[in-house]
């Protein structure tokens, strides 16, 4: 598989789940099987550990080992060419990133990976979209009250791009991001808290999101 088609079927794997489950914390190997299992039974196929969590390099090539193509695992979190680098030797299937680094997104392209990086202006979708970049980070998306409204007017523009809003998105405002046009969304903390979370309780959460989605979506 040459890297457009790599960088292309991770991007299909995003939106056809529409949700990335974002780790970030001090989750134990245990912990991140257990919930990538819970994730998976409510049918959310797309993880994101975050690169700042103390066990996110020996998470990575263990989730990778245990799910194999059932889920898409990535890398969050991914600041710089150094981070990039690291979560690429992991195993990581895609990268994340808060910000837009255009070392850290020619680096990626080279090694025929998905990269969202963070974006919250025109301006920085345009410079990452003129880099290579299709499918773009929106955050953070709690900093506007109407955040379905702004991403909608972001898109009238640049509707050729890829969204995926993060930061604040819930199951109370999900849908709004659905029929706003995002291609997906980003969920940490609303998914999966800091706290105990049993895995009944994380699945049902993850039903719920995915259902919601997939009824608002083409709205």
């Amino acid at each position: 598989m040459n890297i457009m088609d790599k960088i292309e079927t991770a991007s299909q794997q995003i939106k056809q789940c529409g949700i990335i489950a974002i780790l970030r914390g001090d989750f134990s190997i245990e912990d991140m099987l257990r919930i990538g299992e819970a994730l998976l039974a409510g049918t959310v196929t797309v993880m994101e550990v975050t690169m700042n969590s103390p066990s996110a390099l020996t998470g990575l090539p263990q989730l990778r080992h245990h799910f194999g193509d059932e889920m898409l695992i990535g890398a969050g979190t991914v600041r710089d060419v150094n981070r990039a680098r690291q979560a690429f030797e992991a195993g990581a299937q895609f990268l994340v990133s808060p910000n837009l680094d255009l070392e850290t997104v020619s680096f990626i392209r080279t090694k025929g990976l998905l990269h969202l990086p963070g974006v919250f202006t025109a301006t920085e979708a345009q410079t990452a979209f003129a880099a290579g970049c299709q499918m773009l980070k929106l955050f953070p998306m709690d900093a506007f009250a109407g955040g379905p409204a702004f991403l909608r007017a972001l898109r009238a523009p640049l509707n050729d791009i890829d969204f995926v809003p993060t930061g604040g998105v819930s199951l109370e405002n999900i849908a709004g991001y659905a029929r706003a046009g995002a291609v997906a969304v980003g969920l940490g903390s609303k998914l999966v808290p800091d706290r105990e979370l049993s895995s009944q309780e994380l699945t049902a959460r993850a039903a719920a999101l995915r259902q919601t989605w997939e009824q608002n979506k083409n709205a």
